[in-house]
């Protein structure tokens, strides 16, 4: 019997390896009606993430919120595709720009074939953070999110606020607040909350803050501004000139007089 079983394993490898290519270049296509034509029917995915399980008629939103959604955002995988009998194993990596670095999610996929179809996909996660300079390397840590967002989905909200601040520019509002971008992006005032707290390591304010700094940066190469820095810092949202010289200095390293100084020098050489 051993010997059978190891015949039977031997003769579904190639089977399993050829579906699950098919499915891992239909996620990077991002081609959503591929993917779904390879689950069988009776498919199972265990998403440890979000601690649930979910079947054929639940996968179509869910794999068309984890899709990525632009070229930069791809499944980046960290190791080939291993197949043995009728289960193959992929790792992959999802990266989002946090506020102190970069955040990696590392996750990892066991997929059962059956009959030429995707049948069980057993997936777990772990949040790795990148370390702001000083902070000690606490190493990777459990993921755990209980909004029902997995990392792929929190990869893509991630992308999302970014793409709807630099399109709407909302922080240019300086009464702003964590509801209107709630209410404009689709999300909860949960979701962001936990996206930016937990994921990207800052409060809202600072992340909008940041955003309305890289707006008054980006008008400092206009040659045509001539405007007063202090006058820049309202335009661009702040509400205080002291949460604006904050920002500058933490984003910068310098005072916004002694950046002035060095784009002056800058344009004469």
């Amino acid at each position: 019997m051993n010997a059978l079983a190891a015949r039977d394993d031997a003769a579904q490898t190639p089977l399993t390896q050829a579906t699950v290519t098919r499915y891992h270049l239909c996620w990077k296509r991002r081609d959503l009606d591929g993917v779904m034509a390879l689950y069988h029917p009776d498919v199972q995915y265990h998403d440890f993430f979000q601690d649930r399980v979910l079947g054929y008629h639940e996968l179509r939103d869910y794999v068309r919120a984890c899709l990525p959604h632009e070229a930069g955002e791809d499944i980046v995988h960290s190791d080939r595709i291993r197949v043995d009998g009728c289960t193959a194993f992929i790792q992959y990596q999802v990266t989002v720009q946090g506020g102190e670095g970069l955040v990696a999610f590392q996750s990892s996929e066991a997929i059962t074939v059956k009959d030429g179809l995707i049948w069980r996909v057993n997936e777990y996660a772990t949040l790795v953070r990148g370390n702001a300079p000083g902070r000690a390397d606490r190493g990777p840590r459990p993921a755990t999110s209980r909004l029902g967002l997995s990392p792929r989905q929190l990869s893509t909200m991630a992308q999302d606020l970014e793409h709807y601040f630099q399109r709407q520019r909302p922080y240019l509002d300086p009464d702003l607040d964590l509801q209107q971008v709630a209410d404009a992006s689709g999300y909860s005032r949960n979701q962001i909350s936990y996206l930016l707290n937990q994921v990207l390591g800052q409060s809202f304010y600072r992340y909008v803050n940041q955003a309305r700094l890289q707006h008054l940066l980006a008008s400092l190469d206009d040659d045509s501004v001539a405007a007063p820095i202090d006058d820049l810092a309202f335009n661009a949202g702040f509400n205080s000139l002291s949460a604006f010289y904050k920002c500058f200095r933490e984003y910068t390293g310098l005072t916004p007089k002694a950046y002035l100084r060095e784009i002056s020098l800058r344009a004469r050489t």
